[in-house]
């Protein structure tokens, strides 16, 4: 008799039961009780409520292919933790009664398949596994599904699943690969052997080769690996085509044959998938958009591959695309919200995920669990001759910073959105703008023509000197309508027809016939998008990536830049722009500060006022800092790209070695992570990391043959020294003209004193003599410095104070508000050098940690997570407070209770200290 508390629980196992039916049926069973059974019309069948043999109860389900048991179910109410109750399912799987055993088939003495499953979730155990263990599922799979198991068992007992069959693949054939993709391969194959992780991540630089990579896995997979068909999202739809023609290229290393001679390539239709693809080729839109059982076309549609949702994607069970459709999912720089709102696509399939990606967010790395199996950096691959490194251009207009304000009753054009008409009309009120609305609510036509103009006047005198036909330009606009009026514009700029620019977006003309021949024509030199080409397109020419839109996403920052990145024989390079020798670097030309973010990291070559012949003779005295390590390496790569083949072994013979090789190592030596590494536990990581330096310039001080064939060779291939340009290159950063930077720096002085008794940061940091100002006091300060007439930045100041003050003033190339402090202090006096605030800070760090070590006092390397991210927030806030530790990246720890788990009652003492110690 069923007591009153009872009732709750036998509802709920009854829904659990009902939902669980439901599933079976989707996925093809038929669920049938004991007093129906037939085993004859049905081919595969779910029987409820078994008894099994004695001192084994009752199974919930037993599954019948084909009239032979292969599974055991075991059902509980919503919300059971199902890992709890598997002892039960597997003593179901080893105990069936005598009439079941007689047409079961079994792996040890036990059936092979075993769930458990609670209507809202589903374990699955595969006993043909090596090491089997339980895995989370969608949905139950189809009876196929199974079937297609147990003969691939039956055929290969000894590597019955590809969790086996990857644990003894051949030997990777290196010599088609880079050591970067080789690298990624066997990180890649050593995690699905490994399993302990349904999930990979490869971080490789853009324009590395990813996709070959990706290509040559999949091959293997397929080939040795027991893998039937894989899913390869991309980020555009217009991206499959390109992703199918490197599968279509592969040439298989064993016998030469191209991959779709062997397997079906196929992209993703409005059928959805056909039955004997091998490769799937889809966006993740399109994926879900057949998941839902929409119809999607073969053709572009940017409508739906655009489409980002407001909220995390549900999904439903698809009958035509079942969870167990993928043994793998290839993500290749897919949609930057990949991870997140569409990640119950990905969840949906019961597959192993890869992930290719050039910068991984802390989105990425959380969903791939940490499981980075290969890492290869965009300075890494400078360094293998894989890209160029690039330069940085900058140019402001009023306007871009600040925006533009129209007076009431003045007569301006506007446009209608939809059909493009223009009509005259005169404006009721005051109209004011922001940059941020310009090029969306406002277009500023002047603005456009300012910013095209700088470009034009100093492209062959600052960014490409000495060159005299325009570079293959890429410029990236906010729309289309916004691209629109910069082809226009970049015509009449120029004085050029249409063949000379040109708009290639999803809604312009022939917009792939465009983008071939920007890649091929000499006469189309300026390509104007906004999304096409930004992610996966090459266009390998290209030497300018123009920036007239800003870009919030490190991700797809690096994406675009990427575009401007690519190698290209000189042969071909010169088919197309025959003034240049060489691809070498490429030029971002910043308009809209998107340099500016911390994400964007600097290049390699940071000392561009500095020769060649400067950096060798320091390298030969070991005395190089570390951005002088950093720009060596870049002007060696570069040099490594112009030579012809007999001179580069002709410098490797010199070398002892590759000079590849010496110029990787001092790459990895400015590395941050390489460095993190190098310094963690040393007593003196000062020490340490000077050390790392100096053993990666060893070999150039140890040769001066080396270095004197080095100056010979760039000689011999350079037409212009970089003595000579040294003024040219620093412009391109900001310097200014000395008599301008004489009246900012005289201003700014008369500034300081006219105003020292109403602006609080002035009289901190001129009074109480301390470096530690508040931020909201330094905010308040640049606000006003900021507005006309000055219209100042913390890096118009520091420039004209660095191009008059030459040895006083240290260069940085990014320049934050608490800067403004040490302006202050060098400009009273208080300072015989101008230092950067942050650099100021770390100094100070390195000092105290020195006085804590004399001390006896030695920090674990989680408590010098906390403490060096501690710094990092005082460098550019200029203190630190309690209501900083509950935000990132201290929330990734806990925030304050973080603190004092791992700091413990000091927390609050050390945080004082470090404001007190490193601001006074």
């Amino acid at each position: 008799m069923n007591t009153g508390n009872d009732v709750p629980k036998l509802a709920a196992e009854q829904r659990a039961r009902v939902l669980i039916d439901r599933q079976l049926a989707d996925a093809g069973w038929s669920v049938q009780d004991q007093g129906n059974l037939d085993l004859i019309h049905h081919e595969a069948v779910a029987r409820r409520e078994v008894v099994m043999k004695q001192g084994h109860g009752r199974a919930d389900y037993l599954l019948y292919v084909a009239r032979k048991v292969v599974g055991v179910i075991e059902a509980k109410p919503e919300g059971t933790t199902l890992s709890g109750v598997e002892w039960q399912s597997a003593m179901y799987a080893t105990g069936l009664p005598v009439e079941a055993q007689l047409r079961a088939i079994t792996v040890d003495g036990r059936l092979p398949f075993v769930f458990e499953a609670s209507g809202s979730e589903t374990h699955f155990t595969n006993g043909y596994d090596p090491h089997s263990r339980s895995r989370r599922l969608f949905n139950f799979p189809k009876p196929g599904t199974l079937a297609q198991i147990i003969r691939d068992a039956e055929a290969d007992p000894e590597n019955p699943t590809w969790r086996a069959k990857v644990q003894h693949l051949p030997s990777l054939d290196e010599a088609p690969l880079r050591p970067a993709q080789i690298t990624a391969i066997k990180g890649i194959e050593k995690s699905l052997a490994d399993q302990h992780f349904d999930r990979s991540l490869v971080q490789m630089a853009t324009g590395a080769g990813k996709t070959f990579t990706a290509v040559t896995a999949a091959y293997r997979l397929l080939k040795f690996g027991g893998f039937r068909r894989i899913l390869f999202l991309v980020d555009r739809n217009n991206l499959a085509e390109q992703t199918i023609a490197e599968f279509q290229n592969y040439r298989t290393p064993d016998d030469g044959r191209r991959f779709t001679e062997i397997y079906n390539v196929d992209k993703l239709t409005g059928a959805g998938m056909l039955g004997s693809s091998n490769v799937v080729v889809s966006t993740i839109q399109r994926v879900h958009s057949v998941l839902r059982g929409n119809v999607v076309t073969d053709q572009d549609d940017q409508g739906i591959d655009d489409y980002v949702p407001d909220a995390p994607v549900t999904v439903t069970y698809s009958n035509g695309m079942p969870p167990e459709a993928f043994d793998l999912v290839i993500v290749d720089e897919a949609h930057r919200s990949i991870y997140g709102v569409w990640r119950g696509v990905l969840e949906y399939f019961d597959a192993h995920v890869i992930g290719l990606t050039a910068t991984p967010g802390k989105q990425t790395f959380a969903f791939f669990r940490q499981n980075l199996v290969s890492e290869y950096t965009y300075p890494q691959s400078v360094a293998d001759r894989v890209n160029v490194d690039f330069d940085l251009y900058r140019i402001r207009t009023q306007i871009s910073e600040r925006g533009g304000a129209i007076e009431a009753g003045t007569i301006v054009p506007k446009v209608d959105r939809r059909t493009r008409k223009e009509r005259l009309e005169a404006i009721e009120e005051d109209f004011e703008y922001t940059h941020k609305q310009l090029d969306r609510a406002v277009t500023a036509k002047s603005q456009i023509r300012t910013v095209l103009e700088t470009f034009r006047d100093r492209l062959f005198t600052e960014i490409f000197p000495g060159r005299t036909a325009v570079p293959k330009t890429l410029v990236f606009a906010k729309d289309d309508a916004h691209a629109e009026e910069i082809v226009t514009t970049v015509r009449e700029v120029f004085g050029k027809g249409n063949d000379f620019a040109a708009k290639i977006t999803y809604a312009a003309r022939d917009a792939k016939g465009q983008l071939q021949a920007f890649r091929t024509s000499p006469s189309l030199r300026i390509a104007v998008t906004v999304d096409m080409i930004a992610t996966g397109t090459d266009v390998k020419p290209l030497e300018c990536v123009f920036f007239m839109r800003d870009v919030r996403s490190a991700q797809y920052f690096e994406q675009m830049k990427g575009r401007g990145a690519r190698t290209i024989t000189p042969a071909d390079f010169q088919s197309v722009t025959p003034d240049a020798s060489a691809k070498t670097r490429f030029v971002i030309v910043d308009a809209v500060g998107v340099t500016e973010h911390d994400f964007v990291d600097p290049p390699l070559n940071r000392e561009k006022g500095v020769s060649l012949k400067k950096l060798l003779d320091k390298a030969a005295t070991l005395t190089l800092t570390e951005d002088e390590t950093a720009t060596l390496a870049s002007r060696l790569a570069k040099l490594e790209i112009q030579l012809t083949p007999p001179e580069r072994a002709e410098l490797d013979e010199v070398a002892g070695g590759p000079v590849r090789d010496i110029i990787r190592r001092l790459v990895d030596a400015v590395d941050p992570d390489v460095q993190a590494q190098a310094i963690q536990g040393a007593a003196d990581p000062e020490a340490a990391r000077r050390d790392l330096l100096e053993r990666a310039i060893e070999p150039i001080a140890a040769s001066p043959e080396l270095r004197t064939r080095v100056l010979e060779l760039r000689a011999a291939h350079d037409r212009v020294i970089d003595e000579v340009n040294k003024d040219v290159l620093l412009d391109a950063h900001g310097v200014v003209d000395p008599n301008r930077a004489k009246s900012v720096v005289d201003s700014w002085a008369q500034y300081l004193k006219k105003h020292r008794d109403e602006i609080t940061a002035i009289q901190l940091a001129t009074e109480a003599k301390v470096l530690r100002v508040p931020f909201a006091d330094i905010q308040e300060l640049a606000d006003r410095i900021a507005r006309p007439p000055y219209n100042w930045t913390p890096d118009i100041i520091w420039n004209a104070y660095e191009s008059l003050d030459v040895g006083r003033v240290r260069h940085s190339d990014r320049h934050t508000l608490t800067d403004l402090v040490s302006l202050l202090r060098y400009t009273v006096g208080l300072d015989n050098e101008l230092v950067p605030y942050a650099s100021r800070v770390q100094e100070r760090y390195a000092a105290w940690l020195a006085q804590q070590q004399q001390a006896g006092t030695t920090f674990s390397p989680l408590e010098r997570w906390w403490l060096d991210r501690m710094v990092d927030v005082i460098a550019s806030s200029a203190g630190i407070t309690t209501e900083d530790l509950d935000r990132s990246p201290f929330t990734d720890k806990g925030g304050v209770d973080g603190a004092l788990r791992d700091l413990g009652d000091r927390a609050g003492d050390l945080l004082d200290e470090l404001n007190t110690e490193l601001t006074a």
